[in-house]
């Protein structure tokens, strides 16, 4: 992120910045590599000049929307966990992490060409997704709705794979079917 780090973002620069990320999630989703920087900020409904304080390069935006989407994605756990029986909130953010999928396979491409050009986007986020994992199994784990045979690693392998083959917009449907398939095989047996 551009600025200074150790000062926090006045709230004005601080919500433009979220729409900023919040546009440029859909238009990457929606136009790939040819989405334009202009169109995002139109998006977002701020001036270019705004969105190239923030992101003064195309890879510094593609590198934040994808760590920003990973960190909302795993912040959720807490909230998800709160709110549900443990089964449910997994089942919950299942379904979120298909929507982080869907939204990453139109930056696929960008995200690639900036680890071919040395930069590493995907940082912790591996580390991240599993730790998210593991707290949601561990509570199913303690809640007794799920088997105890299946690992955490064995979870987050299989929801790549589901990313992998089904992460696609139009091949939503299918993911939905095989993450279904997924959690009725997770589920405690009686």
């Amino acid at each position: 992120m551009a600025g200074n780090a150790s000062r926090p973002l006045r709230a004005d620069a601080r919500r433009n910045r979220d729409k900023i990320l919040a546009a440029a999630v859909r238009v990457f989703a929606e136009k790939g590599l040819d989405a334009h920087l202009e169109h995002i900020a139109k998006e977002a409904g701020v001036g270019s000049a705004t969105l190239y304080r923030s992101f003064p390069t195309r890879e510094a935006l593609i590198e934040e929307v994808y760590r920003n989407e990973v960190a909302q994605l795993c912040d959720a756990v807490p909230g998800l966990l709160a709110a549900k029986p443990p089964y449910e909130a997994l089942y919950a953010w299942t379904r979120l992490f298909l929507d982080y999928v869907t939204a990453k396979f139109g930056m696929a491409d960008a995200l690639r060409a900036i680890a071919a050009a040395g930069s590493n986007p995907y940082g912790h986020s591996r580390d991240m997704i599993q730790a998210a994992i593991t707290s949601l199994m561990d509570a199913c784990a303690a809640a007794g709705t799920i088997r105890t045979d299946i690992s955490p690693t064995d979870m987050g392998a299989a929801l790549e794979g589901i990313a992998l083959t089904s992460a696609s917009p139009e091949q939503r449907p299918q993911a939905e079917r095989l993450l279904g398939l997924t959690l009725d095989g997770l589920k405690a047996r009686s």
